[in-house]
């Protein structure tokens, strides 16, 4: 698989190398056979050569030694030194030539072991020596030691018989082991020769005698057996000759004799001629059988060489010839696959996603010219050409059907919100009219959870706005307290009781941007409250800095993974195009569209206390310091309409911070009061604020299941508001002012209040003809 992705160049690079590396394995395979015959005759000149003389002085040796320790006197010891000298000069010569630096390249692993074994026997020929002259050997024991340095000779002539030529190779075992039959034959003679100088020959070495006498004839017979037919025959005459036979009488009649005779049936002069004469015919048969072998090498030498000139030079000259043809070519189909490429690049990353971001405005697109199909021939690559046209021309269709398809499920996403938002402005302004009505406490707890949920509604339906792509109708036109912002935020929240508000400071919104500002933060405010511990508080504190105004949203849950924050930022610093099976986190989606509109930099960060932080920084442009608490009638900005209570009481204000009736946000302005002798306060109107007096702070009060309970008079201005601190008896208050007075009061509250319902219907048909 991993060849298969690899470059065109480099798949026809490894082409020419696995022919070049096919013409050297052919080359090798021939070459292989000269240089083994090249190895060969080195190991014969190096290692055979010298060996062959170094065999018949030890054997001499062994003779010599095997009379001396018969106690022969002091010609034998004379006749030992001088053998010994002659044995340790072709030692020399044959350690001086099988130690050069060509026999290791020569030898194989085998080899070479057994030629460090045959050194090594060597080197124990010196204390053999000593024992012999000690007298620590008898005559079996030192025929058996000169017969382990020997034998380990012919082992290592076993392993250099390598020849490719499987006929050679074995007409080169059977010589070697007539060689080894001739070994054992001058064993034999070492035995008796001792025997004959002592005159006498124990048991045991009579049964050593009968022994070897068997192992060089089963030797012999065995070699005769692989012979080819021109030396079987020679074999034959020399076998049945005048000389092994007179050797194997003699054997016969030693072997017959009685071991505890120990006298033997011949002298030593018949036994030495006679084996001198064997052992001379049986060597002159091996040595003519070794000519006529090299003589037959000769021709398959010459083969060998001529089969290399043919595959290493004929086969070099048309590896180099497919060489040039496949450079010639490849560079021609590169320069084509190259040019290819680069016209597809260009269509691909410039003119097609410019046609389709085109086509997806909607505009009107000249394919033939913008877009034009690639001309490269009828062949191959031409045909790849033209199938890449082809893919073109499907895309650029897919992506027109794509872009209407996202435009019409964008309109369709706009047209659900817009009507939902409709439905939820008008449920909220019955709600409105319900609450106003209602005096049950009761009553009026339900009626204010229902208005929350319809306030989480018409977020929802504005979210369903911003994935569309469009900007939810409900805006301000004038400035609105930070405070009063992030209290309109939470009222969108389904957990607002477990939000701390801490203070704000005197800073105002402009208006331009309270709607998505609240909207941006209700989602991130949910978010916290969503993913942290029921029993966990969420903290919202803001604070003026150098670069505008920062908002921090701190919670107490799990946190997040480091890859999911650095992915949540990323997504929110840079939003990706909305689709519809990117479904996942669609609040992050929201909320990046809503900061980009501002420029406003939302960040997520780990907790001290193990949660997540986000941090919002709204830009200088959006804010505003607020040094007086309330502007003058006519030019004062606007406030949140009033919404439920128990979210302004849920927010539990931190000692100093002034203590605001909240009403969810909701497009509803706020009208100018009629001038009346006696103005009544409207539902819909927010009254200055005036800094409390810490007795003159509204008291929470919760019900079992933790919602807020509505405290009476809590948000009344403080010249209505009555000191009484249990729910005032109305009859009391009846009696204690005129009749007139009263007419006069619910007069001028009944005439506020119509003109305020009036005031807000009307905005209300005229925001729902503008959404239209």
């Amino acid at each position: 698989m991993g060849f298969r992705n690899t470059r065109l160049r480099t798949k026809v690079t490894a082409l020419l190398l696995s022919l070049a590396a096919l013409w050297a394995f052919a080359a090798w395979v021939t070459l292989r056979e000269g240089v083994n015959l090249l190895w060969v005759s080195q190991l014969d000149s190096s290692i055979i050569s010298p060996s062959e003389p170094l065999l018949v002085e030890l054997q001499k040796e062994r003779r010599v030694s095997v009379v001396k320790l018969s106690n022969a006197g002091v010609r034998s010891r004379k006749d030992l030194e001088n053998q010994r000298k002659q044995t340790d000069r072709l030692l020399a010569t044959f350690k001086e030539s099988a130690t050069a630096g060509t026999v290791d390249l020569a030898l194989d692993d085998e080899g070479a072991k057994r030629l460090t074994d045959v050194l090594q026997e060597l080197n124990t020929l010196k204390q053999t020596r000593q024992s012999i002259d000690a007298g620590q050997m008898n005559r079996l024991q030192a025929t058996a030691t000169y017969g382990e340095i020997i034998d380990s000779v012919y082992s290592l002539y076993g392993s250099l018989a390598t020849l490719d030529d499987k006929v050679l190779a074995k007409d080169i075992r059977t010589l070697l082991s007539l060689s080894r039959a001739r070994e054992v034959i001058t064993r034999e003679d070492a035995l008796v020769a001792g025997a004959l100088t002592e005159g006498r020959m124990t048991p045991s070495e009579h049964a050593q005698f009968t022994q070897t006498v068997g192992a060089w004839r089963i030797l012999a017979d065995q070699a005769a057996a692989e012979l080819p037919a021109s030396e079987k025959a020679a074999y034959d005459k020399v076998v049945e000759g005048q000389s092994f036979t007179r050797l194997k009488n003699l054997e016969n009649a030693l072997s017959q004799q009685d071991p505890s005779m120990g006298t033997l049936p011949f002298g030593a002069d018949q036994w030495k001629s006679t084996t001198d004469r064997a052992l001379a015919d049986l060597n002159n048969l091996v040595l003519t059988a070794g000519d006529r072998l090299v003589e037959r090498a000769t021709p398959v030498a010459v083969n060998v060489v001529v089969r290399l000139i043919l595959a290493g030079g004929l086969g070099l000259i048309a590896v180099v010839a497919s060489i040039i043809l496949s450079i010639t070519t490849a560079r021609s189909l590169f320069a084509q696959l190259q040019k290819l490429r680069d016209s597809a690049h260009e269509l691909s990353d410039d003119r097609l996603p410019g046609v389709v971001e085109r086509i997806g405005r909607g505009e009107d697109v000249d394919l033939a010219k913008e877009a034009p199909d690639l001309d490269f021939g009828d062949d191959e690559i031409g045909q790849v050409g033209q199938a890449f046209n082809t893919v073109q021309r499907t895309a650029i269709s897919v992506a027109a059907e794509q872009a209407e398809l996202r435009r019409s499920i964008r309109d369709i996403l706009l047209s659900l919100a817009r009507r939902t938002q409709g439905l939820v402005h008008r449920q909220l302004t019955v709600l409105d009219v319900m609450e106003r009505r209602e005096t049950d406490p009761e009553e009026l707890k339900e009626l204010f959870r229902l208005d929350h949920l319809a306030i989480r509604m018409r977020r929802n339906a504005e979210n369903l706005i911003v994935l569309s792509g469009s900007a939810p109708a409900r805006t301000w036109r004038r400035s609105v307290p930070m405070v009063d912002v992030v209290r309109g935020a939470l009222a969108e929240v389904e957990d607002y009781t477990r939000v701390t508000l801490m203070p704000m400071g005197d800073v105002v919104l402009v208006g331009r941007a309270v709607g998505d500002v609240i909207h941006l933060l209700a989602e991130l405010i949910e978010n916290a409250v969503s993913f942290s511990p029921p029993y966990t508080n969420v903290q919202v504190s803001g604070q003026l800095v150098a670069n505008g105004y920062v908002i921090e949203i701190e919670d107490r849950g799990l946190g997040m993974k480091p890859e999911d924050l650095e992915s949540a930022n990323e997504r929110i610093a840079d939003p990706p195009e909305f689709r519809i099976t990117g479904t996942a986190r669609l609040g992050l989606y929201v909320v990046s569209q809503l900061a980009r509109r501002h420029e406003i930099q939302v960040v997520l960060k780990p907790s001290p206390y193990g949660g997540t932080t986000v941090v919002v920084l709204l830009p200088q442009e959006l804010v505003q310091l607020d040094p007086t608490p309330e502007p003058p009638d006519g030019g004062r900005r606007e406030r949140l309409p009033r919404r439920t209570p128990a979210v302004a009481t849920a927010v539990r204000p931190v000692t100093g911070e002034n203590v605001r009736t909240l009403k969810p946000a909701r497009p509803v302005p706020v009208p100018a009061p009629v001038p009346q002798p006696s103005p009544p306060v409207t539902a819909v109107e927010t009254q200055p604020e005036t800094p409390a007096e810490p007795e003159q702070m509204p008291v929470t009060e919760f019900t079992s299941n933790g919602l807020p309970l509505r405290v009476p008079q809590a948000n009344l201005a403080p010249a209505l508001r009555d000191d009484t601190p249990t729910q005032p008896d109305f009859e009391e208050d009846d009696d204690e002012r005129s009749p007139e007075e009263i007419r006069a009061m619910m007069g001028s509250l009944q005439s506020g209040t119509r003109l305020g319902r009036t005031e807000a219907a009307r905005m209300l048909d005229e925001q729902s003809g503008d959404e239209a």
